[in-house]
């Protein structure tokens, strides 16, 4: 049988982070990132779930957060995405070294690949990288970076699968082509100029436990429910076990895990989350899908503020 479509790259991350509102301060003020929807958690609608995007919500661009508030602190290791990194504009790196620096935030300089990029960790010891990339999005203007050294999206991710090699072949099948090996990371990349790039590390970390400051989820892009519905036959056939078709409201997708552990998703590019109400910042309107509209007197109170009130 012949495979469906590729993937053209990454459509988002999700990460599990620690109180909403230092989810909020980091991201949206510290990193300069744009909410673009503030929603809740299909699986537990009383956490948030917030969208961190460019200023259209443009699948790629998408960093996702479950403030997990009094959860537990996670571990970064096998069978998980151990790290993310996001693209910033050609000659941002200095501008990012300075402001980061300005936070507090500890910042290594390396060099991978032949590319500088930056490594740090959020407030809950999430691994987040800043690489140099040449996008075209729409990075939000209003924020609090100018717009000529904003984040303009995923760059892509480092997976700690406990079984390298059969990851690579997911990805194989998925569409991303090998394309350099440097010591124990092997680097993969799709067809798109926007989070195009997957590393899988070949190394013995020890395995990952689920909590705050570690990554949930990677999630590919197709660009249809038709191609999504072919793609779970594949996987099915695989013997994967994918998960059914769910409603996400924003898309359509299908959650497995690569046979060394990595959660996948792959999710539709439509219908597309409702952009463009970043200049709210932490007052931004709480969406919720219409099947829990109903119980919206219920949920909306639970949610802690995303306001630092001790600020």
């Amino acid at each position: 049988m012949s495979l469906p479509p590729p993937t053209p790259g990454l459509h988002h991350v999700s990460i599990i982070t620690g109180t909403s509102a230092e989810t909020y301060r980091f991201y949206g003020e510290v990193l300069g990132l744009g909410l673009v929807v503030r929603t809740v958690n299909h699986d537990d609608p009383y956490m948030h779930h917030l969208y961190f995007g460019d200023s259209a919500g443009t699948p790629g661009t998408l960093l996702t957060c479950f403030p997990a508030e009094r959860g537990q602190k996670g571990r970064v290791g096998r069978a998980q995405p151990s790290a993310t990194a996001l693209s910033v504009p050609l000659g941002s790196l200095d501008y990012w070294a300075d402001r980061l620096a300005s936070y507090g935030v500890a910042v290594d300089r390396i060099e991978r690949f032949g590319e500088p990029c930056l490594v740090f960790t959020d407030g809950d010891g999430q691994p987040l990288e800043l690489v140099e990339s040449e996008v075209e999005t729409e990075p939000w203007s209003g924020g609090p970076v100018p717009v000529e050294h904003a984040i303009t999206g995923l760059y892509g991710v480092t997976l700690a699968s406990a079984s390298p090699f059969q990851a690579a072949s997911v990805l194989d099948a998925l569409g991303f082509d090998l394309v350099a090996q440097e010591g124990d990371r092997v680097r993969y990349r799709a067809s798109d100029t926007l989070g195009a790039v997957v590393d899988v590390l070949d190394s013995r970390l020890p395995y990952g436990r689920e909590g705050a400051g570690t990554a949930h989820h990677v999630a590919f892009r197709f660009p249809d429910d038709e191609a999504l519905r072919e793609w779970y036959e594949v996987l099915v056939d695989d013997d994967l076990d994918p998960s059914y078709v769910r409603d996400r409201h924003y898309f359509r997708s299908v959650y497995v895990r690569e046979p060394g552990g990595v959660l996948f998703e792959l999710a539709t590019d439509g219908p597309g989350v409702a952009a463009g109400k970043m200049i709210e910042g932490a007052d931004a309107p709480l969406e919720l899908p219409p099947w829990l509209e109903d119980d919206r007197e219920l949920i909306e109170p639970q949610l802690p503020s995303l306001r630092d009130e001790t600020a």
